[in-house]
């Protein structure tokens, strides 16, 4: 009985000190997970912050999070910056009337016959808060914003179009039919991932060129009707966890080739379908290399590539900049906390059962 009871302290014990190391690894993981999203948000917050900002308020160390200004009253038809002034032990809140070197003179705003000379570095100024949202109505109309947005908007969802209608074709192909040779020609469709896209930069810039593309809109959606080797593979996994038995069913009752894609596939694989168009939205909507190509004149400028020439003629204007980057990045912000749910599970439902 004693041995018994020992072993049973013993295994107590083990119990106790695994469940200790568990509790210990759990919360050193939530300590890292949570250092690493303040690291995540803090650029996000520091933008925000910058562009309700003054100018004079952004180069400011330590920084100032929330944006304030000096009070200042009208006096006699004059406007006077609040202090805060030390005198005999008081804090009294007056007004600056007058200013020599280090020397202000400070008087009541009831009565400004009454002054006081004060050490200007010794008084405090009274601020208040004051959000500048006329920031992004400067940064907005500085440039024209608008014009780039409806060209973004050509852009991504005229691409997105393209994408998703070539890809599910071929998609469809890879995983539905059988013939001589498909194997091989889906792994070298998938070859084509490993090749840098700089390796084809010069050919079809040239071709557009001939084409005479170049400059217009059509070279950043017309390749996408052309099914990517990404999207094919990612929409090819999904059709393949499909049964085939859906496909002879469709066909006893009388659904054609093309029937069983858009009436059965499709409507199955809404998943994978929205995932394959966030991920093109956020490519398409972020891409800067391909209108820096292409386009040549701010009338058919996207929005990212209006940005940067924003930074390029306002590189000082830090305050607008901020403003104009934060437009220009909500739209993907907003697009991931209404679709995450559905991004979420088409990755994972993509990547497992396939």
């Amino acid at each position: 009985m004693a041995v018994a009871r020992t072993a049973g302290r013993a295994a107590g014990r083990t119990r106790t000190l695994r469940l200790r190391g568990e509790a210990l690894g759990q919360a050193l993981a939530l300590v890292a997970l949570s250092l690493g999203a303040v690291a995540m948000v803090f650029p996000l917050v520091w933008m925000i912050s910058s562009s309700l900002k003054p100018l004079a308020q952004i180069d400011l160390f330590p920084p100032v999070w929330i944006p304030t200004e000096q009070v200042k009253l009208e006096v006699g038809g004059q406007v006077y910056p609040l202090y805060e002034v030390q005198l005999d032990g008081e804090t009294r809140r007056l007004v600056m009337v007058a200013k020599a070197q280090r020397v202000g003179t400070f008087a009541d705003p009831d009565d400004l016959s009454a002054t006081v000379e004060a050490d200007v570095n010794r008084a405090k100024p009274v601020e208040r808060v004051r959000l500048r949202w006329d920031n992004y109505v400067e940064a907005m109309t500085v440039v024209p914003f608008g014009t780039y947005a409806i060209n973004t908007a050509k852009v991504v969802f005229g691409s997105m179009a393209g994408m998703l209608i070539s890809t599910s074709l071929v998609a469809y192909g890879f995983s539905r039919f059988r013939a001589p040779g498909l194997g091989l020609l889906f792994l070298l469709l998938l070859s084509t991932t490993m090749l840098p896209s700089q390796v084809t930069l010069i050919p079809t810039y040239i071709l557009f060129s001939k084409l005479g593309w170049v400059d217009t809109l059509k070279p950043l959606i017309v390749p996408s009707f052309f099914a990517g080797a990404y999207d094919v593979f990612l929409l090819r996994q999904y059709f393949m966890t499909i049964p085939l038995e859906l496909d002879d069913a469709a066909k006893m009752d009388g659904c054609g080739t093309l029937g069983i894609l858009f009436r059965i596939l499709l409507p199955l694989a809404k998943p994978a379908i929205a995932t394959l168009a966030i991920f093109h939205f956020m490519w398409a909507y972020n891409d800067f290399f391909s209108p820096l190509i292409y386009l040549h004149h701010q009338r058919n400028f996207t929005i990212a590539l209006g940005l940067q020439s924003f930074n390029a003629f306002r590189a000082t204007r830090y305050d607008l900049l901020m403003a104009a980057s934060l437009v220009t990045v909500l739209p993907c912000i907003l697009l991931f906390f209404f679709a995450q749910r559905i991004f979420i599970q088409g990755v994972v439902v993509t990547g497992v059962k396939g």
